[in-house]
């Protein structure tokens, strides 16, 4: 189970980096994560029952979650749509297209080969393994593109995009590279995910933003003045945080039913943590 646990922390995190691309460098408030998280799943198990290897299934669902990004994307710039919206529009599109792609609700990997299967160890070291290599790969190709002209482009988008359109910069187009790149990952997560949980489902992708998010605060509450690569390996650690906090509210005896409100809660919890504090030694400080 300790495991088990830490290796869906580490699985999870790929979608907490995801997320980051969008929250925090491009400052998008992108609600696709919903649609595209399951889409990946989607994609990726039906391409697998049909027999087609489960790496090419893997990448074909990455670019299946790139389109949605991209669409989201295409919808904000060129239709000027709201990005909430835009984001809800492609999220429910992305219920109907799975439907298509699965023709079902839900779609199991019974008795069919994935993509941790490559590896010789037990099912448990697999996946870990698994997980750990696709997270550092991201990790490692983000540090990478933001470390490049273009990534650099990205990131004053995001901090002002006033300025940046006066440097020259295509804002628009950051925009939309950032949403494609950014659900290109979070589908990447969902595809292994659906791989490591055996199924996948066009409901999988409720409340998901909600685990993305947590792992990004918990990995900011708990670590402060890092640099960029310092916070992306806070996000995992964040992310096998709340993966242990959820562990322990089961163990606890809580209803599994409401997953979704204890993650809720747990959210709210840490982002109320750097508020808290800030009062409490404010007032320590006044007393003195």
């Amino acid at each position: 189970m300790f495991i088990s646990t830490i290796s869906q922390g580490i699985v999870w995190a790929i979608l907490g980096v995801g997320i980051f691309m969008t929250f925090r460098i491009l400052d998008f408030p992108d609600m696709t994560t919903e649609g595209s998280f399951p889409l990946g799943g989607a994609v990726a198990v039906t391409l697998i029952t049909n027999g087609v290897n489960p790496l090419l299934a893997t990448l074909v669902a990455v670019l299946a979650g790139c389109l949605a990004g991209l669409a989201t994307g295409l919808l904000y710039t060129v239709g000027k749509i709201p990005t909430l919206l835009a984001g809800i529009l492609v999220m429910t599109s992305c219920h109907s297209i799975m439907l298509m792609i699965m023709g079902r609700a839900n779609l199991g990997l019974l008795n069919s080969s994935l993509i941790q299967d490559f590896l010789p160890f037990s099912g448990a070291i697999n996946t870990l393994l698994t997980g750990l290599f696709f997270v550092i790969m991201v990790i490692l190709a983000l540090i990478f593109f933001l470390d490049t002209k273009l990534g650099q482009a990205y990131i004053a988008t995001g901090d002002n995009p006033d300025m940046a359109r006066s440097f020259g910069i295509h804002t628009g187009r950051m925009e939309v590279m950032g949403l494609v790149l950014s659900n290109g990952v979070i589908a990447l997560a969902g595809a292994l995910i659906a791989q490591q949980e055996g199924y996948a489902d066009v409901s999988r992708g409720i409340g998901v933003i909600v685990v993305g998010l947590a792992s990004l605060i918990i990995g900011e509450v708990l670590f402060k003045g890092l640099t960029l690569a310092e916070r992306l390996v806070a996000i995992v650690i964040g992310s096998i945080a709340y993966q242990f906090l959820i562990w322990g509210v089961i163990g606890l005896g809580f209803n599994t039913s409401y997953l979704r409100l204890y993650s809720a809660v747990i959210l709210a919890i840490c982002l109320l943590i750097p508020e808290l504090k800030s009062k409490f030694f404010k007032g320590v400080k006044l007393s003195r």
